[in-house]
């Protein structure tokens, strides 16, 4: 069995998306496609892909082996490239995931000031609210807000954000600004089901400065913070979203900030991939460019609350 043929065509495969797909892209019969995954399973001992009807999906065993064959793949073109004495230039596509503000504000004014430095290097970008999983979606970069669960990915961080409480000047005026988290409970709430729970939030300032929970009354609950945001800005109650999500609102005094003294710590962000050792020159040119860059728009300083 040629090992770097079955690599091959277990990366395409999972690029593709299906078996299908992947004979295509290789014009190899396809037959020959899920035989040689079929005895590349069995050389291994153990199974890489589950079948089904709709879609392929990697095992775990299989998310791992697929990072670590386009980790030797890429080493290996890298290898032949420069053996045959082609001048490396970071080239092909890249795609990159993000949170949907927090991409909009600060990662696509990256992407675009990177572009304009690698011609050659195209990007395609995923904005969402929810975890894109790298591999399932093709992903080579993505930001992640909060803390990590363990896991082979490599992460760098950036930088942090905070989680702010706003409501509209409006309805402070009307209900009072509250001077403790205690008092949101006689206040109506805006939930952010992505941030947290409809029922409490969580401060500091407690028993030896420990985070602690706070009853919360939702009036209305959504799932983006562009909605609950928008709510605020119409008195319909008290919100809680990340720092840069309010930024535009606070600035424009559509929103206060309230709490400061209380907020729980800052959420780490993360610029996460899944290639351990040697990074594809288009990836690592990406990452040696775009961290410096988001840690000094992050480092600028927090949104102030403001009147």
């Amino acid at each position: 069995m040629d090992r770097l043929e079955a690599m091959s065509i277990l990366v395409a495969v999972v690029e593709a998306g299906s078996f299908t797909g992947a004979s295509r892209r290789l014009k190899i019969p396809l037959p020959t496609v899920s035989r040689k995954l079929a005895e590349l399973e069995e050389h291994i001992g153990t199974r890489l892909l589950t079948r089904s009807t709709r879609r392929l999906t990697l095992t775990d065993a299989g998310a791992t082996y697929v990072a670590a064959c386009k980790r030797i793949l890429d080493e290996i073109g890298e290898a032949e490239r420069a053996a045959a004495g082609e001048h490396l230039v970071p080239k092909g596509e890249l795609v990159i995931t993000a949170p949907i503000v927090f991409g909009r504000l600060h990662v696509v004014p990256v992407v675009s000031e990177f572009l304009e430095t690698y011609p050659d290097i195209t990007i395609r970008m995923l904005l969402s609210d929810r975890n894109v999983h790298l591999l399932e979606d093709h992903v080579d970069v993505a930001l992640r807000i909060g803390t990590l669960p363990d896991s082979s990915m490599v992460a760098t961080r950036v930088g942090t954000v905070r989680q702010v409480v706003c409501g509209s000047p409006d309805y402070f005026a009307r209900n009072g600004i509250p001077p403790k988290p205690a008092d949101l409970a006689d206040m109506a709430c805006v939930t952010f089901d992505v941030l947290g729970s409809r029922t409490t939030w969580t401060f500091t300032g407690g028993a030896k400065g420990r985070n602690h929970t706070v009853a919360v009354r939702s009036r209305l609950s959504v799932n983006t913070a562009g909605a609950a945001l928008a709510a605020a800005t119409l008195s319909v109650g008290v919100t809680r979203v990340l720092s840069y999500q309010a930024a535009s609102a606070v600035q424009d005094g559509l929103l206060r900030i309230v709490l400061e003294a209380f907020e729980p710590e800052p959420l780490p962000v993360y610029l996460l991939h899944g290639t351990q050792g040697p990074l594809p020159l288009k990836m690592r040119s990406f990452l040696d460019f775009a961290v410096p860059r988001l840690r000094r728009r992050l480092a600028a300083g927090p949104v102030s609350g403001g009147a």
